[in-house]
């Protein structure tokens, strides 16, 4: 299949298969006439790929995914774990802020505000640790 080929069978434009390949996330195609042909596998690959790109996986995660090591079903249950947490994580900032901004400010001046949010020890983000 030529990259185009893959393309429409994707709804990937072509530019985002050669990105991938220049990422290392697929094998590099074969060449006939200077023209990349694909074999029909690299639509698995592709198909996994989006759904790992859709669940929020960074690059480096995904090639985790397609390294040799271990089950793919075991690589995508440890990293599918992993972004369960940092997404538990985010929706707990998100809540925080949700709260802060509901809260509101009836504080005529920055200095009262300031004063105010000293007093009752809130603070929209932690301190920092030295």
């Amino acid at each position: 299949m030529t990259i185009g080929d893959v393309a429409k069978r994707t709804r990937l434009r072509a530019s985002a298969i050669r990105f991938y390949e220049r990422a290392g996330l697929l094998p590099k195609p074969v060449r006939v006439g200077g023209q990349r042909r694909y074999d029909v596998a690299i639509l698995e690959r592709l198909a996994v790929l989006e759904r790992a790109k859709n669940c929020g996986f960074t690059l480096d995660e995904v090639r985790k995914l397609f390294d040799d090591k271990g089950a793919h079903s075991a690589k995508w249950q440890r990293l599918a774990r992993k972004k369960i947490a940092e997404l538990d994580a985010a929706a707990q900032r998100i809540a925080e802020m949700k709260e802060l901004l509901e809260r509101g400010c009836g504080c005529a001046t920055v200095a009262e505000c300031g004063r105010c949010i000293q007093a009752s020890g809130s603070r929209s983000r932690k301190p920092e640790t030295a």
